[in-house]
């Protein structure tokens, strides 16, 4: 487990499920955190495949998916803190998948 700046522990991701609008992630506390795919623009127009090629980082603190670009940290999902992304980075990058 990792240590918020608030000193709450944050339990490491042990799992993941990813639907077609849903992010499922299972914690090492037994809990499960359930967010909108729409917080995570890559992931929402990503294949299946793409969505399901990832990789824990660290520990389980978060998640990357290396075809996407694309981290998630246990800590932003426990919290609600959707992707930062602008949408002109998310602009760009769609513009360059489409080449």
């Amino acid at each position: 487990m990792s240590f918020s700046p608030n000193n709450v522990a944050i339990p490491n991701a042990t799992g993941i499920e990813i639907t077609d609008d849903t992010l499922m992630v299972d914690l090492l506390d037994g809990r499960s955190v359930s967010v909108p795919l729409e917080w995570y623009p890559r992931l929402l127009y990503a294949s299946r495949q793409e969505r399901q090629h990832w990789r824990f980082i660290g520990n389980g603190e978060g998640i990357h998916w290396p075809d996407l670009d694309e981290d998630v940290s246990v800590e932003a999902l426990i919290l609600g803190r959707p992707s930062g992304e602008t949408s002109q980075s998310l602009r760009t990058w769609l513009e360059q998948r489409n080449t």
